[in-house]
């Protein structure tokens, strides 16, 4: 007969198959609690079961997937900025805006295909549109702010140069085309930095699903506060006032999301935030966030101080995105994050009453 490493833990079979008779004063069969004579063969699980392997399989992505959150994200909040440094009059942030959404995704663009493999499995996800996938609507978003971020880009650098392109007659729609593809970008911008957040919270991962409502708003504040950072270091200071703000503003919606998100999760689940390497990265974001926050608000007009609130920035949004991909990888390969609040709600639902949906049993 065939065994496997499973049989140990089955409970041993009966030597023979005929009954044996009670001796008087013997304890007879055992009552359970709902009344039946039957005793239990299999222990109530624990958060082991599963023959301690993981319930839930964790994604198989690398360091390019934290990598490409961070400058999705950081391309986002630059291309709004752009956007609001060219209504307001503001050519020199408004260049530095664009510079910087073209680079990140560029560079966001080529982590992503690191991690996929192949350049081709992006384009299919171009071939169909589904609604009801983050990963098809993602990579329409994607591809969208890439085009209008390639448009300013280039009309950028057609000034940078002294306007030396040969565009020809094109040159003279080229302010109706400037203006509207800064438009067309700032609108894929905020889908473009919040995108990614629905992506980790539509799968199983326990640490990514519990912050679903929370993770788009720490990962929108994330991306401004990045952007004004950004900007904040490569924009003479007679221009940085809009991103100062944006720095702040950002850096108010990222702790706000973050205390809300550690508050209304699972203590169990919570716990992958504050332990091992994702504990670490997210308090360092944490004190990084407050000190580049404070340094944009009160002493952002020295260019020094300036320089180094930017620089805290944009590793406070570094470290959150890897913090937060690192909780959730943490949380996948052990069992415990999946069966403890599974058992906490259906105590609750119990607890309420409810004990007749596929859910709960009235056992």
């Amino acid at each position: 007969m065939t065994t496997s490493e499973f049989d140990s833990l089955r409970p041993p079979e009966p030597s023979g198959r005929r009954r044996r008779r009670r001796r008087a004063g013997a304890p007879g069969p055992q009552v359970g609690a709902d009344g039946s004579r039957e005793m239990p063969m299999v222990p109530e699980a624990e958060f082991t079961s599963y023959y301690g392997r993981p319930v839930v399989k964790a994604p198989p992505w690398g360091e390019d997937v934290p990598a490409y959150l961070f400058l999705g994200g950081l391309a986002g909040g630059s291309a709004l900025l752009a956007a609001g440094a060219q209504f307001t009059r503001r050519p020199t942030l408004r260049r530095n805006a664009r510079l910087g959404a073209i680079t990140a995704i560029g560079l966001g663009s080529v982590a992503l295909v690191r991690d996929l493999g192949r350049p081709e499995r992006f384009l299919n996800m171009l071939r169909t549109v589904k609604v009801t996938s983050p990963m098809s609507i993602g990579s329409w978003i994607l591809a969208a702010f890439g085009a209008g971020a390639g448009v300013t880009t280039a009309l950028e650098l057609d000034r940078m140069t002294g306007r030396r392109f040969p565009l020809g007659p094109l040159r003279r729609v080229l302010p109706f085309v400037d203006g509207a593809a800064g438009v067309w970008t700032a609108l894929f911008a905020p889908p473009l930095a919040a995108y990614t957040a629905v992506l980790l919270a539509d799968t199983a991962v326990p640490t990514w699903n519990a912050a679903r409502d929370e993770l788009p708003f720490l990962f929108v504040g994330s991306a401004a506060l990045s952007a004004g950072g950004l900007a904040m270091i490569t924009t003479p200071l007679a221009e940085t006032g809009p991103a100062r703000t944006f720095a702040v503003a950002g850096a108010v919606t990222k702790v706000a999301a973050s205390e809300v998100m550690k508050h209304r999760m699972d203590p169990t689940v919570a716990q992958t935030l504050h332990h091992g390497g994702a504990g670490k990265m997210l308090r360092a974001s944490e004190i990084l966030t407050v000190v580049g926050g404070l340094g944009a608000l009160l002493a952002g007009r020295h260019r020094a101080i300036a320089v180094g609130s930017g620089l805290a920035l944009l590793a406070s949004s570094a470290l959150t995105r890897f913090g937060i991909f690192e909780a959730g990888i943490h949380s996948a390969k052990d069992p415990k994050y999946t069966i403890v609040p599974q058992k906490r709600r259906l105590a609750a639902r119990r607890a309420a009453g409810i004990t007749d949906d596929s859910i709960t049993t009235a056992g």
